[in-house]
Order: structure tokens, then C-alpha cells, then sequence
């Protein structure tokens, strides 16, 4: 067993300290993300030989926040490229999560058995990532522990059973058992160990060959023709230069589809127009695209971005609802599928908006000082409700928007309510050339685990392209290219267990830690009272 001095160097923790921030940055630099199974246990390890008391909590309180807030900057430090204020931002709420699930585990492991402290430890982790993936105009779910294994979905095709909470739970677990096998140098833990490492990789190869699309459950699926473009527009001048011009560049690019295609996709917003939900289909932009859709390729169905307009009158519509001399309105952030032979186009308002771009929470929205302008329109949005998948030809596609990506819980909504397919439509250029557009590319492999459906990504400029439903890029287009893409997708009816049950990890784990917290009370009133050792 190894043992601890309680006079354990600054300098030595320093050390561990920093050690923990660079293994829990792999999964987001491009590392891979398998450092992640021992990124924490620096920090379980100085939490170790901590003492019980109170000035040791503040102490540990210190070391933990160093390691998130140098983990958070080192990951979304891209951020500042759009507003000085975002990454402050981020690393702030996004800390504030792991360090409270962190600080009330070391508390609770000086005064329960270790094996309650550890699972309190995973469950209120897990806890605090379901929260924020849900916390109204706070959410920004980046650094959700399963994600970091978005380049490594060789080894994650179990997410088809829990969601990246799944990934969150093995890396958490690996984390415990490392810990407590350098402790302890029991070879019995180190074999848990090795096990809990190997067998759920073990499966996911498994999984991975089953899944394969040359086997007969994916051969049998129909084949549907999709081309993404990728305009290649500078993100800030969008919403300032010639619309008519942007217009007429993805009029070009929608020329050079291939006239088998069934859908066309391009970016989010990219239609430069505000259009009105009253009248969409009489809209000038919209009747000159669904006419270009008409005479270059009647089959086809464009899917694309635009702001739109919903007019409520004198009353208050939404809580989300602007005014304007006397008449309350919204304004969506909206994809829209053109089809040439539709009446009416049809219409999907995002429903996961940017945190301080889109939404804001309620109390700091009045007057709107807080938004941040990226040239487009700047405070809340209205709030999409459903999640409708696009029908065209009998093919149902999902026309998620941009963040929407991030949120695997929202899109099985798509997926359950009839989606063949995933379509993404986005703009990620706010951050220049950095990881955060090639991370919202890659977030999409996991989705495509999740819920074994194709997705097709279109983007104003890097990344598009195409994914398999086991996570393998099929083809892309990367930073600063202009151009279409297009690729053969296979349809798929299959509902997944995730797909069904949604982030049910993250649900059970508020339960488990509760109930670990009541009995840590409960012990703890009992060994005051001598009723237990």
C-alpha cells in the first residue's frame, strides 16, 4: 500500500494539479481521449492525503479549481475569438460543475466507507453534467466527459445503449479504480482495473463490425443521394454584404449538384433574409430558389438556414416575445426545406440556442446589454418547441441547427418521431480556423452512434460532409474550401435503446446521489452516537 505523507509538498501538488488538466485535455486538442481513464486520479490523489477538516476542504477547494479552470481555458479558449467574454464565461459555469461535484465528494470521503464516497463521487459528476446539459440559457455542454471521445469512436459504439453519460460513467469508474489500485497495489484492483478498461473496448469493436454498412441489416436500407454545400462565406460579413450576391453564390453551387440527389443541404442563416412565417412561400428568396429547384433538379429537397419572423399582435405570444410599437413578435433562428412541389416550405425552429448569442438568461434580458453581437440579431430568440423531421419522397430527415448537434437527448426526438436521417445545417466560422468548428463536426460522430442514423453536416465553411451511422467520416470538406459534396446515405428505421430512453444515466444518478447524501447524513449521525465504528 502506498502511503501519503499528510505534509505533502506545494510543489508536488502544483505538479499533480497540472498533470490532471493535460490528461482531461486530450479528447478536446485531438489526443484522443483514452488519457481521460486517468485524468483525475492526480487529483483523487491529493484529495487522499488530505485530513478531515475544514481548512483541508478549502485547501483541496484550491488544487480542484486550478485543475478545472486550466482544463476549461486550454479547450475552449477559441471562444475569444468571437467575444472576449465567452471563454471567461464558460470557464467559469462549466467549472463550477465538476468543482462542486469534486469538493462535496472529497467532504463526504472523510466521513463515509470509501466505497460510498467513490460512487457518490461518479453519480455526482454524472449529476452535474446532466444539469448543465439542461440548464435553461446556461447550457454549453462542450466538455461532457464523453465527448472527449469523439475522434475515438472505435471504442465508444456502446453509446447506442447510454449517450456520451455513458462515456462519462467508464471514464469516472477507470479514474476509481486507478486510484484505488495505486493505493492499495493489490493486484486484484489492478485486474478491475484492466477489465474495466479492455471489455467495454472489446464490445465496442464488436459493435462496430456489426454495424458495419456492408452488413445485410444496412445493405437491405434504402439509399438516399444527398449533396452538402459549403459556401465558404465570411461569417461577420454575412449579415452586412450584398444578400443578393450570397444568394446568387449558393445558386451556383446548387448548379453543380448532381441531378440525382434528393436533398440539397446548405448553411445555417445562409438565405440572408428575414422571412415571414405568415407568408414564407411567397417570400422573393424562397420562390427563387424553389424555381432554380424546379428547373435544375424537381426531385430534390433543399435544406437550409434563415432568420424568420412570427407576428403575435398586442398580445404577448412568448415568453421570448419582443415588442415593437405596440406588437409583440419573435424572432427564430429557422431551417427550412424547399421542395419544389410543397405548397409551403417546411419549417424547424432551433430549440438549443447559443448561450449569450442567442439566449440569454431572463433576468439580464431587458434592454439586451448582455448579448453578444456576432452580426446577426443579437439578444433572445424564440425558442423552437418540437423537433419535426423534413419529409420528402417518403425520407424523413432530421434538420437540426448548428448547437443543436451538441444535444444527442434533443435530436433522438428527431429520430423518434420518424428521422431516417440526420441533417445538420451550420455556421461555424465565428472562431476562425481553430478546434472549435472541427469539434463540432466530430460531436456529430457521437450522435450518429447514438441514435445509427447517417448525418450529413453542411456549414458555412469547415467542416462538411458526411458520417456513417457507426461514426466514420465518409467524405468532408475542411476549413476556407468552397464547394458540394455528395454522397450516397443509407435510410435506417431503427430504434436505438438511447434513442428511447434518452439521457436516463443522467436521471438515475440525481436519484443515487441524493440517496448518497441521506445516507451519508444518516452515518454520520450514528457514529456520533457510537451506533457504528
Amino acid at each position: 500500500m502506498i502511503h501519503f505523507e499528510r505534509h505533502m509538498s506545494t510543489k508536488l501538488r502544483l505538479t499533480l494539479s497540472l498533470v490532471s488538466a493535460l490528461l482531461l485535455t486530450s479528447g478536446w486538442v485531438g489526443a484522443g481521449g483514452l488519457p481521460l481513464a486517468v485524468a483525475l486520479v492526480p487529483l483523487l490523489l491529493i484529495s487522499a492525503q488530505y485530513s478531515a477538516s475544514w481548512r483541508d476542504a478549502l485547501r483541496m477547494t484550491g488544487w480542484a479549481t486550478l485543475t478545472f479552470v486550466v482544463w476549461n481555458v486550454a479547450t475552449v479558449w477559441w471562444i475569444w475569438n468571437a467575444t472576449p467574454i465567452g471563454p471567461i464565461a464558460a470557464t467559469f459555469f462549466s467549472t463550477w460543475w465538476s468543482l462542486a461535484a469534486f469538493v462535496l465528494f472529497h467532504i463526504v470521503s472523510k466521513h463515509t466507507p470509501k466505497g460510498l464516497a467513490y460512487l457518490f463521487f461518479i453519480v455526482a459528476w454524472i449529476s452535474g453534467e446532466y444539469l448543465y446539459i439542461n440548464a435553461p440559457a446556461l447550457s454549453f455542454p462542450w466538455l461532457v466527459l464523453g465527448n472527449g471521445f469523439s475522434n475515438d469512436t472505435w471504442a465508444v459504439q456502446w453509446y447506442e445503449w447510454t449517450g456520451v453519460l455513458g462515456g462519462s460513467l467508464w471514464v469516472l469508474t477507470l479514474n476509481v479504480l486507478a486510484t484505488q489500485s495505486l493505493l492499495t497495489m493489490r493486484k486484484r484492483a489492478w485486474v478491475a482495473t484492466t477489465l474495466a478498461l479492455v471489455v467495454p473496448m472489446v464490445v465496442s469493436l464488436v459493435l462496430y463490425e456489426v454495424n458495419s454498412p456492408e452488413r445485410e441489416r444496412y445493405t437491405s436500407q434504402e439509399k438516399v443521394s444527398i449533396s452538402v454545400v459549403q459556401p465558404n462565406v465570411d461569417c461577420y460579413e454575412k449579415f452586412n454584404s450584398d444578400a443578393a450576391w450570397q444568394q446568387e453564390n449558393l445558386l451556383a453551387l446548387l448548379r453543380e449538384t448532381p441531378d440525382s440527389v434528393q436533398f440539397v443541404l446548405m448553411p445555417e442563416t445562409s438565405l440572408g433574409a428575414m422571412l415571414h412565417e405568415g407568408h414564407i412561400a411567397s417570400e422573393p428568396v424562397v420562390r427563387r430558389f424553389a424555381s432554380e429547384l424546379a428547373a435544375h433538379n424537381p426531385q430534390a429537397m433543399i435544406v437550409t438556414g434563415c432568420e424568420s419572423v412570427r407576428m403575435y399582435g398586442k398580445e404577448r405570444g412568448s415568453e421570448t416575445a419582443r415588442r415593437s410599437g405596440g406588437t409583440y413578435y419573435d424572432i427564430y433562428n429557422t431551417s427550412i426545406g424547399i421542395d419544389a412541389t410543397a405548397e409551403a416550405p417546411a419549417v424547424h425552429h432551433k430549440a438549443k440556442l447559443v448561450v449569450g448569442v442567442e439566449t440569454i438568461p431572463a433576468w439580464l434580458r431587458e434592454g439586451g446589454i448582455f448579448a453578444i453581437d456576432l452580426g446577426g440579431t443579437v439578444g433572445q430568440l424564440g425558442i423552437g418547441k418540437t423537433a419535426r423531421p423534413f419529409s420528402h419522397n417518403d425520407i424523413r430527415i432530421a434538420p437540426a441547427i448548428c448547437y443543436e448537434g451538441l444535444y444527442g437527448e434533443f435530436l433522438g426526438e428527431f429520430v423518434r418521431n420518424g428521422a431516417e436521417l440526420i441533417g445538420v445545417v451550420s455556421n461555424d466560422g465565428w472562431w476562425g480556423n481553430t478546434s472549435g468548428h472541427r469539434y463540432l463536426f466530430s460531436f456529430c460522430r457521437l450522435r450518429a452512434i447514438e441514435h445509427r442514423r447517417d448525418v450529413a453536416r453542411s456549414a458555412n465553411t469547415g467542416v462538411s460532409g458526411f458520417i456513417t451511422s457507426r461514426g466514420d467520416d465518409l467524405s468532408r470538406m475542411e476549413w476556407d474550401e468552397r464547394g458540394v459534396l455528395t454522397a450516397d446515405l443509407r435510410t435506417n428505421n431503427r430504434i436505438t435503446f438511447y434513442t428511447r430512453h434518452g439521457d436516463y444515466l443522467g436521471r438515475i444518478s440525481l436519484y443515487v446521489a441524493l440517496l448518497c447524501l441521506l445516507y451519508c447524513v444518516a452515518y454520520n449521525a450514528k457514529k456520533r452516537f457510537y451506533l457504528v465504528d
